[in-house]
């Protein structure tokens, strides 16, 4: 499956009027929400530029490319862009197992990789001078699950459900770390397949240990299914899960289910309008499609693509790969109008926030503000 916005363009994705980027990420499956939110927020950002007459007069193209959240899917698709030369870069791929597989290809083909949708440490590298991130790493979520469920609930006894990756994994030792800076450890742990809803065995080992909360990294339907077991089997942790899960896809999936489930997220809320970058977006949401929701995903794809179209401006009308790469690492403070984005030498992190949300009854988020 691929979804393409726009004219197919010149070698290394620019022409006179057009420039074309792509994206890799999961558009079908259990993680479709993920790849497909990205792409709205890109789309949103990308369109608005063009109806604004476009970036030294070129308009700006996407074209998405479905990997299942699958490694070998996402390293074919990965290698066919590159080889095509139609692209200036990739943009919005979505995943750890996947990134992890495709960033060493990016990097040896000089092709850009913008804003992947995952906070695993190894794409912070400062060697990596092709990958630009726009979110905090899930160390810093994983250390602000524990800050909040030690030091501001009290609670001693919490147990994990992970994903059995890469990204499940690097979620893993984060909380591991954190705990173990307190002299703690987890009291359970169990883990399920990517791309899966297989977690029962799982829960049934976590629950031997009667945790008084469950944190949680991966996807969210596998979340959802969890967390749905759990309420039936009358359990009643404090369950805290990671902002790659999707949150409100994860809110929908859970319905009622989904009361007091904590989420931690790398953007502000996207209905807090009295943010300037958040009343920008949700205008371009509505301008792209006149039913979109906002969303965090969607919203980190907006961010994702103005921080493009920075890029490509301070590039200039010269634009090359080369070019368009010098321009993002070059960037310095990027102020969007309530989210701040930093780079600078050895640093190719733009955000260290971490916001956490709680879901309510009605499906909907509230910010929480620990410690106050």
């Amino acid at each position: 499956m691929a979804l393409a916005a726009g004219p197919l363009a010149a070698e290394q994705g620019v022409t006179d009027d057009n420039i074309e980027f792509a994206q890799v990420a999961a558009l079908e499956g259990p993680a479709a929400a993920l790849g497909t939110g990205m792409r709205q927020g890109l789309m949103a950002a990308f369109e608005e530029a063009n109806r604004a007459g476009g970036i030294n007069g070129r308009s700006i193209s996407l074209t998405s490319m479905d990997d299942g959240y699958e490694p070998d899917r996402s390293v074919t698709q990965t290698r066919s862009v590159i080889d095509s030369g139609d692209y200036l870069a990739l943009v919005g791929p979505v995943g750890t197992p996947t990134t992890k597989a495709t960033q060493p290809i990016a990097t040896e083909a000089n092709m850009p990789m913008i804003a992947p949708f995952t906070g695993a440490g190894f794409l912070r590298d400062s060697a990596l001078q092709n990958v630009v991130n726009v979110r905090a790493t899930y160390d810093a979520e994983t250390q602000a699950w524990v800050d909040y469920l030690v030091d501001d609930l009290g609670l001693t006894d919490i147990a994990i459900l992970f994903q059995d990756d890469g990204f499940g994994r690097v979620g893993l030792a984060g909380v591991e770390k954190a705990l173990e800076a307190r002299g703690m450890s987890l009291v359970a742990e169990g883990s399920y397949t990517r791309n899966t809803v297989a977690v029962k065995s799982a829960l049934l080992d976590i629950r031997k240990a009667k945790p008084q909360a469950i944190v949680m990294v991966g996807a969210y339907k596998p979340l959802a299914e969890f967390i749905k077991l759990s309420r039936k089997m009358k359990m009643d942790p404090t369950f805290v899960t990671i902002s790659f899960v999707g949150s409100k896809a994860l809110a929908a999936e859970l319905g009622a289910d989904g009361d007091g489930v904590i989420v931690s997220q790398v953007v502000p809320q996207p209905w807090d309008t009295n943010l300037a970058i958040v009343a920008e977006y949700q205008a371009a949401l509505s301008a792209l499609e006149a039913s979109a929701e906002p969303g965090f995903v969607s919203l980190e794809g907006y961010v994702a693509g103005r921080l493009v179209i920075e890029g490509l401006r301070k590039a200039g009308a010269d634009l090359t790969r080369d070019s368009f790469m010098t321009a993002m690492n070059t960037l310095g403070t990027v102020d969007l109008g309530g989210m701040t984005l930093t780079f600078g030498p050895g640093d190719n992190q733009g955000s260290d926030d971490v916001f956490l949300t709680r879901i309510l009854s009605d499906g909907t988020f509230e910010a929480m503000h620990p410690g106050s």
